[in-house]
């Protein structure tokens, strides 16, 4: 059988066997930081095959290879802990996934089986989930400990990491305590070890689990951290609580039915959201001119002062749709047809025109926006001439509209189709008129 050692080996570390890829000899090195050191792995390809991939964030499926090794080091996806990349020789591994007790990686290139390769590791990508992972047995166990909430399940995304607790609600004084103790821990360098327990020893049932998958086999694997917690788990973990540097615990959101999101950041994630806040700093300081103590009292005052703009200019498109709809009422003869394009506007401004003209005999087409993109329209007049013409001027604009009681309006995508809806009402008010 071949094997899948999917942890990185070479790190100084004593070989251990992952019950989530069951079968002999699946190895797994524990390590600490590896200071940005190449990770390689020499194996040989055991088979590949045509397959196709499903990008994580939609689209069309990308075609491949899914490719079998007979050890391999990039750690499969599971226990809510995403999976490795890196390279076969030149080849990036797109995804690794687990069936039964293989790894499988995708790959864009076909691989000879039987070819020996060299496959290298990720490991920026992997030390940070080693980080996030540790983490997350962390703050689950002392959760536990100090206020007897149990983990529901966790989730490691790409920024942040939310762990679900089993319950309602947290406070601000039980976070602040909860964060204090996990870095406390920290400091004190606290090891974490990896055992492999045979599946029928009873110490298995002492240890925190959400149980096995339906096609386990072989030991069953479980991470410790010393003194605080035993836990079954196939994932990649510090060998070190003071590996993980420091843990950030962001606040709570409303979970599920009964149940609390705890967000949080360890590690190096930490040190990221710093420098990203102190880059935000930095820019608002200039932007504003004053220090950032001063930050939230100057952004109220600029959105104060936007609404006092808002209002105003409210206030001004009002009194230019009443005085353009006097001027149309002031002309000795009146069209039956009146068209206006304004780029500043809104439906409100285009509704006191309407109002003001009235449409009992006046069919109106009115339009605000860009005049080569997207924009807002209203076809207001006689209720029966709107009912016909509306869904049909709609389509010329490229938008969508409702109506009732003679007044049609909605989104439209293609302003500079306005000509064309034009040319349509003029000629249904010519086919109107009476033949003289």
């Amino acid at each position: 059988m071949h094997r899948q050692a999917w942890a990185a080996s070479g790190l100084g570390a004593s070989a251990q066997r992952s019950p989530r890829h069951g079968g002999g000899a699946v190895r797994s090195a524990r390590a600490g930081y590896a200071g940005g050191r190449s990770i390689n792995f020499a194996t040989r390809v055991v088979s590949c095959g045509a397959a196709e991939l499903r990008p994580e964030g939609g689209g069309e499926p990308v075609r491949g290879f899914q490719v079998v090794l007979e050890d391999t080091i990039l750690f499969p996806e599971g226990g809510g802990q995403p999976d490795d990349r890196g390279l076969i020789g030149d080849v990036p591994v797109l995804r690794v996934t687990r069936r039964g007790a293989e790894a499988v990686h995708f790959v864009r290139t076909a691989l000879e089986p039987g070819a020996q390769v060299l496959l290298s590791l990720d490991w920026e990508r992997r030390f940070d989930h080693m980080q996030q992972h540790s983490g997350q047995h962390l703050i689950t166990a002392i959760a536990d400990l100090m206020f007897g909430f149990k983990t529901t399940s966790w989730e490691l995304g790409r920024q942040r990491s939310v762990i679900e607790l089993d319950t309602p609600s947290m406070t601000a004084e039980q976070i602040e305590a909860l964060e204090r103790s996990v870095n406390e821990k920290i400091r004190e360098r606290v090891p974490v070890t990896v055992r492999e327990l045979a599946a029928d020893d009873p110490e298995v049932e002492t240890v925190r689990s959400r149980g096995l998958p339906d096609d386990h086999t072989g030991p069953v694997r479980v991470v410790s951290i010393e003194g605080i917690d035993s836990n079954m788990c196939c994932g990649t973990h510090v060998s070190n609580l003071s590996d993980l540097q420091v843990i950030k615990l962001l606040g709570t959101e409303k979970g599920k039915k009964n149940k609390t999101n705890l967000v949080f950041l360890a590690g190096n994630r930490v040190l990221k959201s710093i420098e990203q806040s102190h880059s935000t700093e930095k820019a608002l300081t200039s932007l504003l001119k004053n220090g950032p103590g001063e930050h939230v009292e100057a952004v109220k005052r600029l959105q104060s002062s936007v609404k006092l703009l808002q209002k105003n200019n409210l206030n001004l498109l009002r009194d230019i749709a009443v005085l353009i709809a006097r001027d149309f009422k002031s002309k000795p003869v009146q069209s039956e047809l009146f068209v206006l394009h304004r780029k500043e506007g809104d439906s409100e401004f285009m509704n006191i025109i309407a109002n003001e003209i009235g449409t009992e005999e006046t069919l109106l087409f009115l339009t605000v926006g860009d005049e080569k993109e997207a924009g807002l329209f209203l076809l207001a007049g006689p209720v029966e001439a709107v009912e016909n013409l509306g869904p049909r001027v709609a389509e010329l604009l490229g938008g969508k509209g409702a109506g009732k009681r003679g007044r049609f309006q909605g989104k439209a995508t293609k302003m500079s189709q306005r000509g064309e809806v034009q040319a349509l009402l003029q000629e249904f008010i010519s086919r109107q008129s009476p033949e003289v």
